[in-house]
């Protein structure tokens, strides 16, 4: 699966994002994919992996694909997973916690198929390394073993840290939506640089800034380090290159209109920081307001937005109001069009509106809609 310069990664989705990644693969030059529930996975040199890190921005991390093959029994499970090339990738001193998953198969103990993939690998290691102990104190190696319905995948992390975690949010407000999410919805509503772009529920900033990275082309992952960078079987030239095309790719000087509103001052005090962190802030303005007072004078924009769903008790009626005060704020609006992301199944009658098209999504463990009000198109301006 893996060998010399060739690899085969998985880039791993939320379910209902699958698609969204696939198209990010293919900007990054990977057309050879096939897409699954829950993930992405393509035939790519050994650059793809630092790329795929640094640049893959609704993706939840990369996974490298050493081996598939199908296990009924342990034995099997043993002696295929020792077969695997692991010295090719893993050094004598590597750590390897194996970690497990079983769907629908007959070898259903999670930990008895860790057991033997550990074993199996100490094996292969033995065999390669004329050693008869291995210490585990360099890099870090997260080995996977997941079956579904008796297919046994073997895979090892290359990212490290979820690939959500930017490194720019220090400071949670309530309920965020996670990054690779708000970049999805960004990206599914095809958003560009050129158009206003307003979170009238911005809480601690995701969604704005997402969206300034995202106009600005600078790479999600520029500021944080990933597990593979430790690893001997990548050279380090290839992080220095992957990383030096960040900043060479990236336009500073794109000019963005983001405007994230909110009526939480705390939630916006950590929406200037998060968003300072990520060395956006020029390019966004905060400010408290409620959204029935939210006004604008540009012609053509998008909102984009996650507000309250009223999961808990107490707050339905409160976000029923708020639902239909966005309806009667956004029908003014007539030229704009509108994204708004929901668990709450009455959405589009309390907003008084049917949405030109609406996505399942999962936001953590809970199943939401994506609500898509187009607008018309704007004129198309002079260059």
């Amino acid at each position: 699966m893996s060998n010399g310069n060739q690899v085969e990664l998985i880039a791993t989705a939320t379910f209902g994002l699958e698609s969204v990644v696939a198209e990010e693969v293919k900007e990054l030059g990977y057309h050879n994919l096939t897409v699954e529930n829950g993930k992405v996975t393509y035939q790519a040199d050994l650059m793809a992996i630092p790329r795929s890190n640094l640049w893959l921005r609704t993706a939840d991390r990369v996974r490298l694909k050493i081996g598939e093959f199908e296990a009924k029994t342990f034995d099997e499970l043993f002696e295929k997973t020792k077969a695997l090339p692991w010295s090719t990738w893993l050094p004598v001193d590597a750590e390897f916690p194996v970690e497990g998953k079983s769907v629908k198969s007959t070898l259903f103990s999670i930990s008895d198929c860790q057991a033997i993939v550990k074993k199996a690998i100490v094996e292969h290691m033995k065999g390669k390394y004329k050693k008869e102990w291995f210490e585990e104190n360099g890099p870090l190696f997260r080995i996977e073993v997941s079956i579904l319905k008796d297919i046994a995948t073997l895979t090892i992390d290359t990212s490290g840290v979820a690939l959500h975690k930017r490194g720019y949010r220090t400071l949670i407000g309530g309920a965020p939506l996670k990054e690779t999410m708000a970049a999805a919805l960004i990206r599914l509503s095809r958003w560009n640089p050129d158009t206003t772009l307003i979170d009238p529920f911005c809480g601690s900033g995701t969604i704005p800034i997402e969206a300034a990275l995202i106009g600005q082309n600078i790479a999600p992952g520029m500021n944080r380090e990933f597990a593979s960078e430790g690893w001997p079987s990548i050279p380090k030239e290839l992080w220095r290159e992957a990383r030096k095309e960040t900043h060479d790719l990236a336009r500073y000087d794109q000019p963005l209109d983001i405007i994230g509103t909110d009526i939480d001052e705390e939630a916006l005090k950590l929406a200037r920081e998060n968003a300072e962190d990520a060395m956006v802030h020029d390019n966004i303005h905060f400010q408290r307001l409620p959204v029935a007072e939210l006004r604008t004078k540009k012609k053509y924009g998008k909102i984009i937005c996650n507000p309250p769903y009223g999961e808990r008790l107490g707050e339905q009626k409160e976000v029923e109001r708020l639902y239909r005060d966005m309806g009667k704020v956004f029908a003014t609006l007539d030229t704009w069009s509108f994204y708004v992301i929901t668990s709450n199944e009455n959405f589009e009658e309390l907003f008084g509106k049917q949405a030109s098209k609406k996505r399942k999504l999962y936001n953590g463990n809970l199943k939401v809609d994506y609500y898509q009000f187009f607008g018309p198109r704007p004129p198309r301006r002079e260059k």
